[in-house]
C-alpha cells in the first residue's frame, strides 16, 4: 500500500455523561484534542440530537478527527484521521480519554491509501489554505 494515512477507529466507554451532551464542550474538548496532535484546525461543526447526544467534525489541514456520542450508554465513537508525518492521532485520542473520562477503550489502527505491491509511506505537506474554484468547462 501507498500509505497516505492513519486512521484510529476507536471506542470510548464509560465515559461522562454530561460531557457527551454538552455541545459547547465537546467542541472545546475536540478542537484542543487536535491542536494537541499537531493538527492544524480548519473549521469544525457539531450538531446536537433531540433529546440527547452529539456529532461533530474538527477538518484539520492533515483530515480529520470526529466524534459521535451516546450519552445514556456513556459511550462515543472516535475517529481520527491523520496524513503526513507530523500529526500523531494517538496524542489526539488520548486527550479524548482523559477529558472524556473513558475507563475502557478500544482502538483499530488503519493505514489508508492506494493499493500496491509494497509498503510505502507518501510524503505530503497538506495546506490549510483554501483553494481557488474549479474552473467548470464547458463544450
Amino acid at each position: 500500500m501507498k500509505i497516505l494515512g492513519r486512521h484510529l477507529l476507536a471506542e470510548l466507554s464509560d465515559c461522562n455523561a454530561s460531557i457527551l451532551n454538552n455541545q459547547e464542550e465537546l467542541q472545546r474538548i475536540m478542537l484542543e484534542a487536535a491542536r494537541n496532535s499537531g493538527a492544524t484546525v480548519v473549521d469544525s461543526v457539531f450538531h446536537h440530537y433531540n433529546p440527547q447526544g452529539l456529532s461533530g467534525i474538527v477538518v484539520i489541514a492533515e483530515s480529520h478527527i470526529s466524534i459521535h456520542t451516546w450519552p445514556e450508554y456513556g459511550y462515543a465513537a472516535v475517529d481520527c484521521f491523520t496524513c503526513g508525518s507530523s500529526v500523531n492521532p494517538w496524542k489526539a485520542l488520548e486527550y479524548l480519554k482523559e477529558k472524556l473520562g473513558s475507563r475502557a477503550v478500544q482502538v483499530k489502527d488503519l493505514n489508508r491509501g492506494i493499493p500496491s505491491a509494497s509498503d510505502e509511506v507518501i510524503a505530503h505537506k497538506a495546506n490549510a489554505e483554501p483553494t481557488a474554484p474549479t474552473k467548470q468547462l464547458t463544450h
